[in-house]
């Protein structure tokens, strides 16, 4: 049994509390957090990006979703932590976990700053229901890390317009507009990527996800930004100060909150916005529960940006498609293994223009490892990368231009026929979904079929969605939309970037997953409506050694063959000598 658990259970007692929960959660909802906040890892054990933690007395469990199940089971191994797998059969969910153990008059217990305002209320009922009570306003995480990170406060930088496409002016009127339809005098902004979005600025307080600890406030006169002030520069605090934007401390969103005028209304998203700030609204003030006006313009990248995207990609193109090159003819040569196939990548990243960081902790993961979703190599689990079977590369970056997310599969010597038919199989699937065309209003849930037919056809599936949307030099995973077939119910629009990528998954033996960016482009509108299709914005080959051409028929052939024609004309005036004659027969037609 861990430490930290049993010192978790000590502080609980102390404070009288009967059941304890550590989301993965930042005061901002976020789906990437920073070290200080990454208390469910310091306390289970498990490095996951996603997961829950509920404690009590004599029993402890993890939450996951199935992306993690291989790894949280891995991990969590002697920890005195059960393993939770979301979604499964016979798997309670959290909230009905709480509701069947949580004896009457007992006390629950959450950093009400980490919880969302929407968690707090289902808690509530839960607790009211046993006639208990919650405790939010005790962190039991500081009181049991002796050495807890602090708030992370790196300096923050500024996106010129040429970049983004829109001014902060802009994007606030735009916000203003919508918040006059809804009636609200104010807007309560928490979601980092919404707030660094709207003020046209980047930062490094979470890794591998450019955004600021910040919060914002706008009315119709004014807007407030919450943040360390020691992070913006004086050119960028006189460019706010033009705009109209007043910049205050960080944890002034409260008192703010407190002080919004009587009897007003304020806009904020509850399943978005803590619970401590929700508990700051004044009773007098009627409180608007809506998605971010900010949200959906955030996801429909201006022409701006989506150029920008495409000039990220070709550079990112070119650093992927030279560890390709690099792979196929280094390895069973020199030693080489997963920590140091990552570092060459970001060697060759590093080496393209415009270059800012990676924009997720890479996973890079040999045979066995890439059953294991989402994979991320260490020193400890680190393996040699030898002339056979499969190696699952998913990577992405950061550039002024714009963010990038790739998947790609690796034949690193002979494989078996078995891999080099689910390759094919999950490789056909990336191929029709890719190549959709929908009449507008369809959403992702529509089209998830077409990448996982080959698959279903076989009675297999993936357990993950097929596609995220990307920001524009923010978080790697955005929303509103998602392809998947328990996707929400939001309609695919212009300009949204959005993954394809489906996979399959062998546990013991290996993994197979194929990524590409797409941006919904507009296709023809007639008489029978206005329909779309996707554009494929990544450009680097898929691997034809473990292609078997048995399970394409002559248009999946043809789809393959324009897609790499693309990335050859693409790519290859940035590459020479070797490289540029690889180039060729890594994209013949086949």
């Amino acid at each position: 049994m861990r430490q930290q658990l049993l010192e978790l259970r000590r502080a609980m007692q102390a404070h009288g509390i009967d059941l304890y929960i550590i989301p993965t959660d930042d005061f901002h909802a976020s789906e990437y957090v920073g070290a200080h906040f990454r208390g469910r890892h310091y306390v289970s054990g498990f490095t996951g990006s996603a997961g829950t933690l509920v404690v009590t007395a004599d029993w402890a469990g993890l939450w996951t979703d199935g992306r993690y199940f291989l790894q949280a089971g891995q991990q969590l191994e002697g920890s005195g932590i059960e393993l939770c797998k979301m979604g499964e059969p016979d798997v309670p969910t959290i909230p009905e976990y709480i509701e069947k153990t949580l004896e009457a008059g007992q006390t629950l217990g959450f950093d009400g700053r980490v919880v969302t305002a929407r968690q707090y209320e289902g808690y509530q009922r839960i607790a009211e229901k046993k006639q208990g009570k919650i405790v939010s306003d005790v962190d039991l995480l500081d009181e049991i890390w002796a050495e807890r990170p602090a708030l992370s406060a790196e300096p923050a930088w500024e996106l010129p317009v040429s970049l983004t496409g829109r001014s902060r002016q802009e994007k606030l009127h735009q916000v203003r507009r919508e918040m006059e339809i809804l009636g609200a005098d104010t807007l309560i902004l928490s979601s980092l990527m919404d707030v660094c979005w709207l003020m046209n600025l980047r930062g490094n307080d979470v890794d591998c996800t450019p955004v600021m600890l910040s919060f914002a406030a706008v009315t119709m006169t004014d807007a407030v930004l919450f943040v360390n002030p020691a992070i913006l520069s004086t050119e960028i605090q006189a460019h706010l100060k033009e705009d109209g934007v007043t910049i205050r401390p960080y944890a002034c969103v409260y008192e703010y909150t407190k002080k919004l005028p009587e009897d007003s209304t304020v806009m904020m998203n509850l399943n978005v916005v803590n619970s401590l700030i929700r508990a700051c609204v004044p009773a007098s003030v009627r409180v608007i529960d809506h998605v971010d006006p900010t949200e959906l313009p955030k996801a429909v990248k201006n022409a701006t940006e989506v150029e920008g995207f495409r000039k990220a990609h070709v550079q990112d193109g070119v650093a992927v498609t030279r560890l390709m090159y690099w792979l196929k003819h280094n390895v069973g040569k020199i030693p080489m293994d997963e920590l140091s196939v990552a570092e060459k990548l970001e060697e060759f990243r590093r080496e393209r223009p415009d270059y800012i960081g990676p924009s997720f902790a890479p996973i890079i993961a040999y045979g066995a490892h890439g059953a294991i979703v989402h994979y991320s190599p260490t020193k400890e689990s680190n393996i040699p990368v030898e002339p056979r079977s499969l190696l699952l590369a998913d990577t992405g970056g950061h550039y002024l231009q714009g963010t990038t997310d790739i998947t790609r599969t690796f034949a690193m010597g002979e494989t078996t026929d078995e891999e080099k038919k689910f390759f094919t199989l999950v490789l056909k699937g990336h191929l029709h979904l890719g190549n959709a065309r929908w009449k507008y209003g369809c959403t992702g849930a529509n089209l998830d079929y077409l990448a996982r037919e080959p698959l279903w056809q076989e009675n297999m599936d993936y357990n993950h969605g097929t596609g995220h949307g990307v920001g524009y030099v923010l978080s790697v995973h955005e929303g509103p939309q998602r392809i998947h077939w328990r996707g929400a119910p939001i309609p695919l629009e212009p300009g949204m970037v959005t993954s394809d990528e489906p996979g399959f998954y062998l546990e013991g033996k290996f993994g197979i997953r194929h990524e590409n960016l797409t941006v919904v482009c507009e296709g023809e509108t007639n008489a029978y409506g206005r329909f779309l299709h996707f554009d494929y914005l990544t450009m680097v080959p898929f691997d034809l050694d473990a292609v078997d051409t048995r399970y394409l028929n002559e248009d999946d052939k043809k789809l393959l063959n324009a897609y790499h024609a693309k990335v050859r004309e693409t790519i290859l005036p940035y590459l020479a000598g070797d490289e540029a004659e690889w180039l060729l027969h890594a994209t013949r037609a086949i």
